[in-house]
């Protein structure tokens, strides 16, 4: 018996041809996962990748299924990974660097595209972003129109990406620039040209992440007249809630890597307003969206002039950057990375020369000189430039925990009401973190696990490290002040 897909959201991905480009990045993974063990029906996943580190594109998708992450989906249905199909090609080279006959089984077989691929490098040159975020959003549109069977186009853009609004709703909004002159441009000059215009083209935009996305989002709205499009606007994306485990991460990007530091005690100043609330989304749910908005837009006739559909996917429940960071010590110590270098505590301010001198006084001076201790004893010395990306990743993003925006969900939540009751278990997206210190223990876990591949069994020796470290610091800073007084002792004695 045939099942309506308007009342099953597997049903109606059964026998769907789904090309995703981004696969290999930390939400592409996670939306194979999935749509693999969920909608077990899929008829095959087209996947745009390249060669990397001189493995081909069948030996990278082999690396890629034996993490972790597929293990569940290894037990349910180990039949679904063959129908993970890599094409290569790469979203920085013009039309999407896919050969003719590939281009053309896509056209053919192709029923929908979720286009997630990007560059989120906050400090990428105009020419990278522009390219990865802005051209490919464009051949991919190209590509789409060519398809005749094409029920859905789902693009992954950015919360921020219109930064300018205080309120954000989830509409389409005028871009910073005309994106078609901005890829011509791109095209036509060289690097070193277009870093010295960056500045004037950014605007108030404070990185080339933004401003490309920004113009992603035209281009969807200028083909959605003809194709049927919607945007996912995800904030800070976050370690997984529950699926396929709690706390799944494999990517060291901005707020993760200063997660880590932090909690491996090397990161002991941190610029940023501790009292804005941190805006952030945990991958799955994330996933879920796209998968809902994608049912639901193939499940929609196209009209001409109807607006792009447009989903912000936020978190509902907010808390501050101060009580975010107080919640991950604390579970940090109950739960320890291995290898921590001091006492878990990092002063928050919001001053950038304070942020300046505690840098060099608390981050630099201690690696320079660890650093010349791991060279005297033969060992590569590496801390002095761990601190210098972790200082510029700081610097990136605390433009974001300076400013605070509201967001409209009217979307969200009229999407949630429409998942047929038999599939919310499954696919709602509807999470806020009730247990913020469950949900934080669940991070360290996966980060320890998944990221620092860190064995669980070695977790009461990482407690005895933490304590002795402790112990040490305390020691350590007992004989400093006692030096402290006797030098205030002597100074007075002898100066009387």
């Amino acid at each position: 018996m045939t099942i309506d897909p308007t009342k099953s959201i597997p049903a109606f991905y059964a026998g769907q041809s789904i090309f995703v480009t981004g696969a290999t990045g930390f939400l592409g993974k996670v939306f194979l996962e999935k749509v693999l063990r969920s909608c077990p029906d899929v008829r095959e996943i087209f996947m745009l990748m390249r060669p990397k580190r001189g493995l081909t594109i069948n030996e990278r998708l082999e690396k890629i299924l034996n993490l972790p992450l597929f293990e569940k989906l290894r037990e349910e249905r180990p039949s679904n990974f063959e129908k993970l199909i890599p094409i290569s090609g790469s979203a920085s080279e013009k039309e999407l660097g896919l050969s003719a006959a590939d281009k053309q089984m896509l056209v053919e077989r192709v029923t929908i595209i979720i286009h997630i691929a990007g560059e989120v490098k906050f400090n990428s040159s105009l020419k990278q972003a522009i390219f990865i975020n802005t051209r490919a959003t464009r051949d991919i549109c190209i590509l789409a129109q060519r398809m005749k069977n094409l029920t859905a186009l789902v693009h992954i853009s950015t919360a921020f990406a219109h930064l300018n609004e205080l309120f954000v709703e989830e509409k389409v909004y005028p871009p910073i620039a005309d994106w078609r002159k901005m890829i011509e441009m791109t095209e036509l000059l060289d690097e070193h040209t277009l870093n010295i215009f960056t500045a004037k083209c950014l605007g108030y935009v404070p990185n080339t992440y933004i401003f490309a996305k920004n113009l992603a989002e035209s281009i969807i709205q200028d083909y959605s007249s003809s194709l049927p499009c919607a945007i996912v606007r995800p904030s800070i994306v976050l370690p997984s809630v529950e699926e396929p485990v709690p706390g799944w991460i494999d990517n060291v990007y901005g707020p993760i890597g200063l997660f880590v530091g932090g909690g491996k005690g090397i990161i002991r100043v941190a610029y940023l307003n501790k009292a804005v609330k941190q805006i952030a989304v945990a991958v799955d749910i994330v996933i879920k969206a796209v998968i809902v908005v994608s049912w639901k837009l193939g499940l929609t006739t196209l009209t001409e002039g109807s607006p792009t559909f447009v989903l912000n996917c936020i978190n509902s429940k907010h808390v501050t950057y101060e009580n975010a960071i107080k919640t991950s010590f604390s579970t940090t110590k109950e739960v320890p990375l291995e290898g921590i270098v001091w006492t878990l505590h990092t002063i928050l301010t919001d001053n950038y020369i304070l942020f300046y001198l505690l840098t060099i006084l608390l981050h630099i001076l201690p690696a320079i000189l660890i650093d010349l201790i791991l060279k005297l004893s033969g060992r590569r010395p590496m801390l002095v430039r761990l601190q210098r990306r972790l200082y510029v990743a700081n610097c990136a993003l605390s433009y974001f925990s300076f400013h605070e925006w509201k967001y409209s969900n009217s979307n969200s939540l009229a999407l949630i009401s429409s998942i047929p009751p038999d599939n919310r278990d499954i696919f709602s997206f509807d999470y806020s973190y009730d247990n913020i210190r469950e949900y934080a223990k669940n991070c360290i876990i996966g980060a320890k696990k998944f990221l620092l591949r860190e064995d669980m069994n070695r977790l009461d020796a990482a407690r005895i490290h933490l304590k002795r470290v402790y112990l040490f610091v305390k020691v350590l800073k007992t004989i400093i002040y006692i030096g402290i007084l006797w030098i205030i002792y002597n100074w007075i004695y002898f100066d009387t």
